[in-house]
């Protein structure tokens, strides 16, 4: 997941912004390191931190590849399915995708493992750098391959209700109890009944298709005016396809976003249950990160109103 407010306090000695409690030690100096131990043919080389590399993961640019780490234990696992899911999956997408190249092991001081892949050119996207309709239905056409790809025995979402493509209702408590705590900041009325209109559309028995579940600005890649690569599949499974509806508040608007929906043929139900997923992460997340990132409510507090640009009471 890429959601990081800037300005992210808890920076360790070397600038590399802390995000949870529980996160380890990470420098360029650790990068440089694990790759003198364990791949010295890539030693040697610049090693450069990603701002705003995400909350699973930070990630180093070192010549042409990019080096990523786990922040935490509970996000282990991500390389170890990038390494068995991205070259199947490669053939199929309409964009570039991450290619794992190696698979690190615990060293130097560092507990977990952790992934070598190819540098993925491009800039994070930017839609008013872009042709914003075209971008839509470019990002329209990934998905779509994207579920047409066989998804016997992908990864699947497991109990946690963070978990992209589930069901919204294990998250109504958590829900309720952060607006509550933002009850002096939003329109509390307004923000819940857009949510329980998401909650009524909270049922799919469809079949499980592949979804990479974080299409956030951070993750889609722009060169040349024009989407050039799909990055950190993290959350990647066989899920609700709803999941990656997302998109269309935190990329799009106005007729960008009418274009994505347009593009993926979405119906009425759908698209509410993906109104209340992106809802719900900005929501449960700001007073998560209030007190590591100052602009967290005012940046949160402008995510919900374009989300709930339509809604009407």
């Amino acid at each position: 997941m890429t959601w990081c407010h800037g300005g992210c306090e808890g920076r360790g000695a070397t600038g590399v912004p802390k995000l949870h409690d529980d996160e380890v030690e990470i420098d360029s100096t650790l990068v440089e390191r694990l790759l003198a131990e364990q791949f010295p043919r890539w030693a040697g080389q610049p090693v450069q931190v990603i701002e705003r590399s995400g909350t699973d993961n930070v990630t180093f640019r070192v010549g042409e590849l990019s080096v990523r780490l786990p922040r935490t234990e509970r996000t282990l696992g991500q390389v170890e399915k990038d390494v068995a899911w991205m070259p199947r999956l490669a053939p199929h997408v309409s964009l570039p995708i991450p290619e794992p190249l190696e698979l690190g092991q615990p060293g130097a001081g560092y507990p977990f493992t952790w992934g070598i892949y190819r540098w993925l050119p491009g800039a994070p996207f930017v839609l008013a750098e872009l042709d914003g309709v075209q971008a839509a239905r470019d990002l329209a056409g990934f998905v779509r391959t994207l579920r047409e790809v066989d998804a016997t025995g992908a990864p699947v979402p497991d109990g946690d209700p963070f978990s992209r493509g589930t069901p919204l209702a294990p998250r109504d408590a958590m829900f309720r109890e952060a607006l509550d705590q933002l009850k002096d900041h939003f329109d509390t009325g307004w923000v819940t009944a857009a949510w329980e209109e998401s909650l009524a559309a909270d049922t799919w028995d469809g079949t499980p298709r592949w979804i990479h579940g974080d299409l956030m600005a951070g993750n889609v890649l722009v060169a040349d005016g024009k989407l050039s690569a799909v990055s950190d599949f993290g959350t990647a499974r066989a899920a609700d396809p709803a999941g990656d509806l997302l998109a269309a508040w935190y990329l799009f608007e106005g007729d960008s976003r009418t274009g994505f929906r347009e593009a993926l043929e979405v119906d009425e139900a759908p698209w509410l249950r993906a109104r209340g997923w992106a809802l719900s992460l900005e929501i449960i997340s700001i007073p998560y990160y209030l007190r590591r990132s100052p602009n967290a409510l005012s940046e949160g507090q402008e995510s919900v109103a374009e989300i709930l640009t339509d809604f009407r009471l």
